[in-house]
């Protein structure tokens, strides 16, 4: 199956383009340096891009800015995760804020997440 390749191009800027939060989060998870897994950056899971993936335990992790809080992006959100859901993906989110400014709390409820999928 090929990808849209208008979509990966899309990806690949938004790499080129991280939040300040997507940032932080990356350099936290590239290279196996959390609980070695290996995680994925702005990964086209089609029609979708998820911010960060992870094959292994089948987690996607979305950092949202305050464009999801409207009810907009509240309804896409949840159109989205039912989608990546019935895929039979987890998936978990954090507000940037948190990400920024409180990621430990991020930090050790992802590692209870990845706890729970890698035992399953």
């Amino acid at each position: 199956m090929k990808i849209n390749s208008q979509l990966l191009q899309f990806a690949k800027n938004m790499r080129t383009n991280a939040t300040d939060a997507e940032h932080l989060m990356w350099q936290i998870l590239r290279a196996r340096r959390f609980m070695d897994l290996k995680f994925r950056r702005q990964h086209v899971i089609e029609p979708y891009i998820v911010d960060f993936y992870c094959h292994e335990i089948g987690l996607v992790i979305e950092l949202d800015g305050g464009q999801h809080a409207t009810d907009g992006g509240k309804e896409y959100d949840t159109e989205r995760t039912k989608f990546l859901e019935a895929l039979g993906l987890t998936m978990v989110r954090y507000w940037n804020h948190d990400v920024l400014g409180r990621t430990d709390m991020v930090l050790e409820d992802l590692w209870n997440v990845c706890s729970g999928l890698k035992a399953n």
